[in-house]
């Protein structure tokens, strides 16, 4: 993992990177069934793929409505603070847009993960594809 590089894009630039880690963590791991997996927020989203050593090994996706989403560094990366640095990209890349907050839906099992880079829970936790999520936000007003 000499080489870590992010890059950011499109859809129709960074799906044949991607899609195999979603494939893997959601689709394989977590048993998330396709149709759940693929939607139509991945042709209006900014995704986000890392590489070590020219191998993308992790994701996540940014919506115009502040949410991030479909967070996934394969396993044999994790661990490493892989998915701390991509966090990070997306967040600072937030900043530049100027948004004024970020949202995400974790999975519970993540909340000290979202939690260490300043996200908040909000709400109750409930069920989304028969995982424990709960909403989590972190405002960028003081950045701006």
């Amino acid at each position: 993992m000499t080489d870590i590089q992010i890059r950011s894009g499109h859809w129709d630039q960074l799906a044949p990177d991607l899609k195999p880690i979603r494939e893997q963590v959601f689709i394989q791991e977590q048993q998330i069934a396709p149709e759940d997996e693929w939607d139509a927020d991945d042709a209006i989203s900014l995704h986000f793929v890392m590489y070590s050593n020219a191998k993308a090994i992790a994701t996540a996706r940014l919506l115009d409505n502040h949410h991030i989403g479909r967070v996934a560094v394969l396993k044999a990366f994790r661990g490493l603070g892989l998915g701390h640095v991509l966090m990070l990209e997306i967040i600072e890349q937030a900043k530049r847009e100027k948004r004024p907050y970020l949202k995400l839906s974790a999975q519970v099992q993540a909340v000290a993960f979202y939690q260490g880079l300043g996200f908040q829970s909000e709400g109750d936790t409930y069920f989304d594809c028969n995982i424990p999520h709960i909403d989590m936000a972190m405002s960028l007003e003081d950045s701006i």
